[in-house]
């Protein structure tokens, strides 16, 4: 049987994994459990929860006389590292768009690595059945953008289909009949070149992705690129040290979206090998010591960093399961063996370590797995990576797409343009505007949750890695200041009523709390020491005020997110499986005095 390796890259919420689901079933490959499922693909419990793809997935359907090994990729820049690893294992990528947004900075990003690799594309305009489509506009668009990235004259003359992945439909021309979606998978079958099959050659492979099996240990998946390899053989892997002897103790192939062991894989397809203990992402294995290595893909470096540190709080140890630094070592090693966007430095102890990703959300994924594994942990506020150039500090810059109800432009052109933001463009179309700005990395930390206030959840807000830039000096963001506990105990409503008219609040009334914990947001601008503790005498003596109601404003939901966002270089967010908690670095009075003189 023939074979064609494609991958499925978008813009997030564009509709790749909805299409991909409509793939699937259009092939017959779910079963009747998975029949009653939206974005199978999206297997993981947080990709539900925030509906979007994080992970990179494989799959694999037969049409006619070919097998079709598709990989979902994730759509989000924080998780580019996801795509760029993979695209070396396919032939050609289906870039799928919106009929009504069309390229966004996030298919810009996606776009470009396929470009560099010179991968066939293929693309598909999804959502045509929005009364506000403009599909030609949207292929125009495509068009400009291809030449802007570069592309050759092979990529410029890129053929498109149209779909509504909601519907299982897929159509060549806008005037033909919307049935069904077999219109799409001749389409893949006539432009998608097909894999090249050199069973003859000595046998190389080189894994994309990694898994981890109770029993198997290691799974390395990616594709055969030349040759034959059966069960039980022996291999040789290429590393950055040296090479070493290996032995494959099974072979998977997919099928749908299961793995099936084989005896034997050959040239042109995409498996799962296992029994290579130490194998990475990227390393070769070969048949013979003397095989040539397969070159492997550059990953974009890291932009973020963050301090992961032991929770020293003093409820420390009382929520979680996994509490010490030699704990969440382990953890952060074994999950950059699989996530080769992240990278660790370690410090001569294990009380601190620096985990350096590719963005808020990146870190905030990772985290948010911990604590849902039973991990108890304290992590600083974010901070972008520099880099020196000519004996100037460089930094990252983002390419900013805003759209929003065109009565609150003024405001957000007004915060980026204070955090450094140049706007590059402006555009106003049935009472939206689309704004788009350049701006540096560090002017975006901590602006999604104000943005979220500012346009009353009605915006989007989308950002992609755009350039190296020469420093742009100091940037001013966060100006009101913190409500901090200054006793331990259990936070009283009495009190908290009269706190509420310092600034919002994080907590609940009854809510457990320890002197150097941050209980609100002082709109005055600067930290403020409160008792939240303190209880309503009872007296024999009435007053005017005395019997009036306790009425307290719902205090502010803290997720993750925007506890990451919120927090300043003094602050740490304390992470727990059952608790959020923001506090000081210094948590006594004199503490934080003494070290802010130094």
């Amino acid at each position: 049987m023939k074979i064609k390796n494609i991958a499925i890259i978008a813009h997030v919420d564009h509709g790749k994994t909805t299409l991909m689901d409509s793939i699937l079933r259009a092939t017959g490959t779910f079963n009747e459990r998975e029949e009653l499922v939206d974005r199978v693909m999206d297997s993981d419990s947080q990709e539900r929860e925030r509906g979007i793809t994080i992970y990179a997935k494989n799959a694999a359907v037969n049409y006619k006389d070919y097998k079709i090994n598709i990989i979902d990729t994730p759509g989000h820049a924080d998780f580019g590292s996801e795509v760029e690893r993979v695209l070396k294992s396919i032939d050609a990528t289906v870039l799928v768009v919106d009929a009504h947004e069309g390229p966004m900075p996030q298919t810009k990003f996606v776009l470009q690595k396929s470009i560099e690799q010179g991968k066939k594309i293929l693309v598909v305009i999804n959502k045509i059945d929005k009364p506000t489509a403009r599909p030609d506009w949207v292929i125009d668009k495509l068009f400009d953008l291809f030449v802007t990235l570069g592309a050759n004259d092979e990529q410029l003359d890129f053929p498109y289909v149209y779909a509504i992945a909601r519907e299982s439909i897929a159509i060549r021309d806008l005037s033909d009949p919307r049935e069904n979606i077999t219109p799409l998978m001749d389409f893949i079958l006539q432009h998608a070149p097909d894999a090249p099959c050199d069973e003859k050659a000595p046998f190389r492979m080189q894994p994309s992705t990694l898994d981890y099996d109770n029993f198997l240990g290691r799974i390395a998946v990616g594709r055969v690129f030349e040759g034959t390899i059966n069960v039980k053989d022996d291999v040789w892997v290429t590393t950055s040290s040296g090479k070493k002897k290996g032995k494959i103790e099974k072979l998977f192939t997919y099928d749908g979206l299961k793995r099936t062991e084989a005896k034997s894989v050959s040239a042109g397809d995409i498996v799962a090998v296992a029994g290579i203990s130490d194998i990475y992402v990227g390393q070769t294995i070969a048949q013979f010591e003397d095989t040539p290595a397969i070159t492997a893909t550059e990953i974009d470096p890291p932009t973020l960093a963050m301090n992961f540190m032991v929770n020293d709080s003093p409820f420390a140890g009382k929520e979680g399961k996994f509490v010490t630094g030699n704990q969440i070592k382990e953890r952060l090693l074994r999950e950059i063996q699989t996530n080769v966007g992240l990278k660790l430095e370690l410090s001569e102890t294990s009380e601190k370590i620096k985990v350096l990703g590719r963005g808020e959300m990146h870190l905030a994924v990772l985290i948010e797995n911990m604590r849902r594994e039973g991990f108890e942990l304290q992590v600083s506020q974010a901070e972008v990576i520099m880099q020196e150039k000519e004996g100037k500090i460089w930094e990252p810059v983002e390419n900013v797409v805003i759209n929003l109800p065109e009565n609150y432009s003024g405001a957000i052109i007004n915060l980026l343009s204070q955090r450094k933001g140049e706007l590059l463009n402006m555009s106003s179309e049935n009472g939206y505007t689309t704004l788009e700005f350049e701006i540096p990395a560090r002017g975006l930390l901590g602006f999604r949750s104000t943005f979220v206030v500012v346009t009353k959840g009605e915006g989007t807000l989308y950002s992609s890695f755009s350039k190296m830039a020469p420093y742009f000096g100091e940037i001013k963001k966060r100006q009101a200041g913190s409500l901090i506990a200054g006793e331990t105990g259990k936070a009283t409503a009495y009190s908290l009523w009269k706190l509420q008219d310092r600034g919002p609040l994080f907590i609940h009334a009854n809510t457990n709390i320890y002197e150097g914990m941050i209980l609100g947001e002082s709109t005055k601008g600067q930290d403020l020491t409160v008792n939240a503790t303190k209880e309503k005498k009872l007296t024999n003596v009435r007053s005017s005020s005395a019997d009036d109601a306790i009425m307290l404003i719902p205090p502010i939901q803290i997720t993750l997110e925007k506890a990451l966002e919120y927090i300043k270089e003094d602050e740490y967010v304390e992470i727990t499986p059952q608790n959020i908690r923001l506090r000081k670095k210094y948590l006594t009075e004199n503490e934080r005095k003494r070290n802010y003189k130094k």
